[in-house]
């Protein structure tokens, strides 16, 4: 079955995926296409980042012919929302509120661009080491 994964930076297709439920199956090697979640032996690893995989976790079957992670059950497990519509094969995946606490206690705003009214595009990483006033208007 084909699924659309949404992350906080992408989206991507995956074709070997299985569906149960709220639960999207997916290969170790789309598994690590679609989030960079790897499968070693000490676990699932994203760069230097290893999350050890309990005994019996119903997120991993491992039968030795093949091996399947539950993305959903990963994303839980990590702390991260889901919102997933099976219907319309789409599975969004948020950031951990961990994560997001870590970014608003460093006070940084995340970069951005947005065009002025001359239609030169503008990104805030531009302006890192100075003050940035930034003002925000709707019409509604």
């Amino acid at each position: 079955m084909n699924a659309t994964i949404l992350t906080r930076s992408e989206a991507v297709s995956v074709r070997d995926a299985a569906l149960e439920g709220e639960a999207l199956w997916l290969t170790p090697e789309e598994l690590t296409r679609a989030t960079e979640w790897a499968r070693t032996p000490d676990g699932l690893c994203r760069g230097a980042l290893c999350v050890p995989v309990p005994p019996a976790a119903p997120w991993v079957r491992d039968d030795g012919a093949a091996t399947r992670v539950d993305l959903v059950g990963l994303a839980r497990h990590l702390g991260q929302p889901v919102a997933a519509s099976p219907a319309h094969r789409v599975w969004a995946i948020g950031e951990s509120h961990a994560a997001l606490g870590d970014r608003l206690r460093s006070l940084d705003a995340p970069d951005f661009t947005l065009p002025d009214l001359d239609g030169r595009a503008w990104s805030l990483r531009e302006f890192r080491g100075r003050k940035v006033f930034l003002l925000a208007w709707a019409s509604w």
